[in-house]
């Protein structure tokens, strides 16, 4: 699952700029499975995967839970051809219709659409790949790139009324607001940008009617020449498994109904991809855990979150995962020399 290589090279850059060396995003790009040649022209795209891996390990080591949202911030151009359709588009409006159309071709994980709901609309977003959900800082990138490509895109440096995303940071939520300059909400219903109607009549400078129906026109049938991407099972377990939080962690049979499969040829399809259900289920609790408490969430919540009687349970299986307990978790990676 391919993602436009514009946003690591803008990531890479912060971090070098953030750490005023190269060599903390070198080591960073090596966990990744990345290096510097690999990111470089002529290389368009690379793994999403990978970008959710950067995001995370680029926070942690700085130990600033915004540096994703404030790069996220910088990002103003693309090359993709989603990105050229909204560049000739006549106001935000046509670009988030557009967006709302053709974004599946820069990110497979990831849809948007536009809402509208009485006083205001709304730049909502939602999971075709629910395993990345697990990965907040890079939904934090995504959506404050978001932003800063209308903003762009318009020329104009407008506020949305409100930024929302599902998970929760505790106490950061301060910090957040102070980058966006506007109010950030998380624990939501969705992931969205909520917008003033009237913003949606903001005009695209860059606006070419001609250009915009020719690129329409190709990205149409580009979308019909195109394959979704199959999921793997594990991803789609991780999906349930996310969508069934907080405070309940559905049962392997339970998944295996809504897959529309049998228990046993559920476990199966699980075995000829070298897992389990409950690896499946261990691996994600244990992935989240940590995401919370750099999050700041108290172990109180976070127990419930991931669906366990009680703190102290949730600390055996901490300890049980990562060797320590989790009052003295302070970094998922060592990046020192």
């Amino acid at each position: 699952m391919d993602v436009d290589v514009s946003r690591i090279q803008l990531l890479t850059r912060a971090l070098d700029q953030r750490a005023d060396s190269a060599d903390l995003s070198d080591r960073i790009l090596e966990k990744c499975d990345l290096s510097r040649d690999k990111i470089a022209p002529p290389t368009t795209v690379y793994s999403a995967h990978q970008e959710a891996l950067f995001v995370r390990y680029a926070c942690d080591a700085l130990q600033d839970i915004t540096f994703a949202a404030k790069t996220g911030l910088q990002f103003s151009s693309s090359s993709s051809l989603t990105a050229y359709i909204s560049k000739y588009s006549r106001d935000l409006r046509q670009v988030l219709e557009n967006t709302s159309r053709f974004h599946g071709m820069i990110d497979p994980a990831l849809q948007f659409c536009l809402r509208h709901a009485g006083n205001f609309a709304a730049v909502e977003a939602d999971w075709k790949d629910a395993s990345f959900a697990r990965y907040h800082r890079r939904t934090e990138f995504l959506l404050f790139a978001g932003l800063a490509r209308m903003r762009s895109l318009t020329q104009t440096n407008f506020f949305p009324i409100e930024i929302r995303f599902q998970h929760e940071v505790g106490e950061n939520s301060a910090i957040f607001q102070k980058v966006a300059g506007c109010p950030v909400v998380f624990g939501a219903e969705r992931i969205e940008i909520v917008l003033a109607p009237s913003s949606l009549d903001m005009p695209v400078p860059t606006y070419d009617s001609n250009l915009r129906a020719h690129l329409l026109e190709y990205g149409e049938r580009v979308l019909a020449e195109r394959r979704s991407p199959r999921q793997k099972l594990r991803a789609q377990v991780e999906g349930l498994i996310t969508r069934s939080m907080p405070g309940t962690i559905i049962h392997a049979n339970e998944a295996a109904a809504n897959l529309g499969m049998s228990p046993r040829t559920f476990a199966r399809r699980l075995r000829d991809e070298g897992t389990t259900y409950r690896e499946i289920v261990d691996d994600l609790r244990c992935d989240l855990a940590q995401t919370f408490i750099t999050n700041g969430m108290p172990l109180s919540e976070i127990a419930y979150s991931l669906g366990y009687a009680d703190q102290p349970a949730f600390s055996t299986a901490f300890k049980r995962w990562t060797g320590q307990a989790p009052s003295a978790f302070r970094s998922r990676l060592d990046f020192s020399e």
